[in-house]
């Protein structure tokens, strides 16, 4: 076994046997580049990644590829989930120079880690030639190697660097518009989603999207956003059988997915199929959150109340093979009702996508289409449909399971809390809460030591790993949706400890803008800011919304003011590409609409609570209890239950039902 084989990801344990002699990223590999004057080869992936799995088995896994990597580098294996600062640095530099990232990301750099040539996956013969010509070109051409070095790493300490701004911007539905407007360029009226393929399911787009339709009365939005929600619910990215999506679709339609699924993904889409519910109450939204959910629960949760990261998107070294079947297979499962459910999920003799007879589970019409289409009682088909889906999971969970990445992320867990506090708003199930409860206790007990700093990765023993900005974004912003569905002021001092210590460690005033890591964290050959939305929100936009949030509920004037010099850098680049701000772009409307403070105090507050949550108000934020210690629920406690309507430091008269107080926020009276 090489250096990996006391690692704890299970990344870095898939390659503890290859013939390459990896390290993993630490002092021992890297000082031994320099003290033998050897090129690094930087290799990033995770654990579900197919290609990275590809590339393993094609070139990492050959003794001959190997033996030109060991006698001519030193072989570094990262795990992004782990080192997302490391994986940020050389998705730069592979950016600069290729146009276009993804993983396995493979760097060729200097003995001091400034790199000199990158790019994604490679073929055998390829990677091996690329090596032989690098290792020649740095013998013969060290003072090249060492300008192209400088240059590329200039440019990586520049790449996504924004400006400070210093004058406060009068905020317009006109900024709205013009963002909204370039972004429709890229909407696909007809299959949903942004652009042809690879589809990407991209939560916050779509909440953004949805937000803006309803305040902006934009029926073409509120189309499309209601289109995409529906394809990608109907297509093969979602798990018709056991729930939860993929990561992308490979096609233009939904149908192929790329078959890992991640923790991120799936949390991000809990919150957003549960405000769509509450927006617009359809039952597809209702059961993809619950299935969602329960195969959370089932397949990644922990026993102590953490969250898995993610599942393989193989299985017997096949890609999908777990979750893919061929006619016979249903035949031989359902007997006599294989008829119906083959055509409810579009199952083919030939198959449905290349794999030979091979067959993605889809849908295509809704319920009562298909129906009156086969003369069939709707409930009568749908018993039918479900039983076969048991049985079909049944058989399914005898197979050869996909490998599970049993790291503990603290970042991803904070979206999964958010996830669970949105489904109990928008649902009432208790169970979604007793979830919530029971994971924000595991991340605040195990994962956030007495100074207040977190841990990225729980392992059980020993967790004291680098957390980066994203963790204490995340979890901060699932800790503030706990409070708003709890009222337990206990979650607000846990979610304003971890943006204190963000806002000392990790807060640089002279540029407004949060780094990704700590003042305290190992220096790399740059320190970065991740700043543009991805399929998870950058973490200075996450901590742009916590801090509006906290400084609103705590009426802190130093968190709304750093709130808003990042949103004031980060305006002048939105307009061109909406899509890659969408989380900026929420907290934009935010400012445009105001923020609807709506505190509810008294003996029965919890029934108006849910009675307002029944109503769709997303600028707002939901405070109150039977007592508090808020400064806006001072002097509110009487022996009656009361509602009050607060925006921009000034609040309405108290109502004492839940239908005058969206009446006050509809009409936008506040007296």
């Amino acid at each position: 076994m090489n250096h990996l084989a006391n690692s704890t990801s299970p990344y870095l344990l898939q390659h503890a046997n290859n013939p390459v002699n990896w390290y993993p990223w630490g002092p021992e590999a890297l000082q031994k580049a320099k003290a033998e004057n050897k090129l690094i080869i930087v290799s990033i992936g995770y654990s579900a990644c197919h290609w990275c799995h590809v590339m393993e088995h094609e070139s990492f896994e050959d003794e001959s590829v190997a033996g030109v990597m060991n006698q001519y580098f030193v072989c570094i294996k990262v795990d992004r989930e782990e080192r997302p600062d490391i994986d940020q640095i050389y998705m730069s530099a592979v950016q600069l120079m290729s146009g276009r990232g993804g993983w396995p990301l493979n760097c060729i750099c200097l003995p001091d880690q400034r790199p000199i040539y990158g790019g994604t996956y490679f073929r055998k013969n390829d990677w091996a030639s690329l090596l032989f010509n690098l290792a020649d070109f740095y013998k013969q051409k060290p003072v090249e190697a060492e300008e192209y070095a400088l240059k590329l790493t200039e440019g990586i300490q520049n790449f996504e660097t924004i400006g400070f701004i210093k004058e406060q911007p009068e905020y317009a539905r006109e900024d709205l518009q013009l963002i909204v407007e370039n972004w429709k360029k890229y909407l696909d009226p007809e299959e949903g989603g942004m652009g042809s393929s690879p589809k990407f399911p991209m939560p916050n787009n779509w909440q953004f999207l949805m937000r803006y339709a309803y305040l902006m009365n934009d029926t073409d939005i509120a189309q499309n956003v209601t289109l995409t929600l529906k394809k990608m619910a109907f297509g093969g990215i979602y798990d018709h059988i056991g729930g939860g999506f993929a990561r992308y679709s490979v096609d233009g339609r939904w149908h192929v997915p790329h078959f890992e699924k991640m923790l991120y993904d799936n949390a991000q889409l809990i919150s957003l199929y549960s405000e769509a519910y509450t927006w617009k109450s359809s039952q597809l939204y209702k059961q993809v959150v619950d299935e969602v959910i329960n195969f959370t629960m089932r397949e990644l949760s922990s026993s102590d109340g953490g969250f898995y990261s993610a599942l393989d998107a193989d299985s017997e070294g096949v890609e999908g093979k777990f979750y893919t079947f061929t006619k016979a297979d249903i035949e031989a499962i359902l007997g006599n009702d294989a008829g119906l459910f083959c055509i409810y999920y579009h199952i083919t003799e030939d198959g449905n996508w290349e794999e030979e007879q091979t067959n993605v589970l889809f849908r295509q019409e809704k319920d009562l289409q298909l129906a009156n289409k086969l003369g069939l009682p709707l409930e009568s088909m749908m018993e039918k449909i479900e039983d076969g889906r048991k049985k079909v999971f049944y058989a399914r969970s005898q197979r050869i399971r996909p490998g599970l990445d049993n790291k503990i992320l603290a970042s991803w867990n904070g979206l999964m809390l958010k996830g669970l506090c949105d489904a109990y708003r928008a649902f009432n199930e208790h169970d979604y809460l007793d979830m919530a409860l029971r994971n924000a206790d595991f991340i605040v007990n195990y994962m956030v030591n007495e100074e207040g700093r977190l841990s990225r990765t729980y392992k059980g023993v020993d967790n004291d790993s680098i957390a980066f900005l994203d963790d204490y974004a995340n979890v901060a912003n699932g800790l503030i949706a706990l409070y708003e569905v709890t009222f337990d002021e206990h979650c607000l001092e846990h979610a304003r400890g971890l943006v204190d210590y963000a806002i000392a460690h990790f807060y640089d005033p002279a540029s407004g803008i949060f780094y990704f890591t700590g003042d305290s964290n190992e220096q790399l050959i740059a320190r970065k800011s991740e700043i543009m939305d991805g399929v998870i929100p950058s973490s200075n936009s996450v901590m742009a919304h916590n801090l509006k949030k906290l400084g609103l509920l705590f009426d802190d004037g130093e968190y709304l003011e750093i709130s808003a010099q990042l949103l004031r850098n980060v305006m002048p680049h939105i307009a061109k590409y909406g899509s890659s701000y969408s989380k900026w772009c929420m907290l934009l409307l935010d400012e445009v609409f105001g923020t609807y403070e709506v505190a509810i105090t008294g003996e029965n507050y919890d029934i108006l609570r849910v009675e307002i949550e029944n109503k769709y108000i997303p600028n707002k934020i939901i405070l109150g209890g039977k007592k508090g210690s808020l400064p806006l629920l001072q002097e509110k406690f009487t022996s009656e239950t009361q509602i009050f309507i607060c925006k921009d430091k000034t609040c309405s008269l108290p109502v004492y039902n839940s239908i005058d107080a969206v009446k006050q926020i509809n009409s936008k009276i506040l007296l």
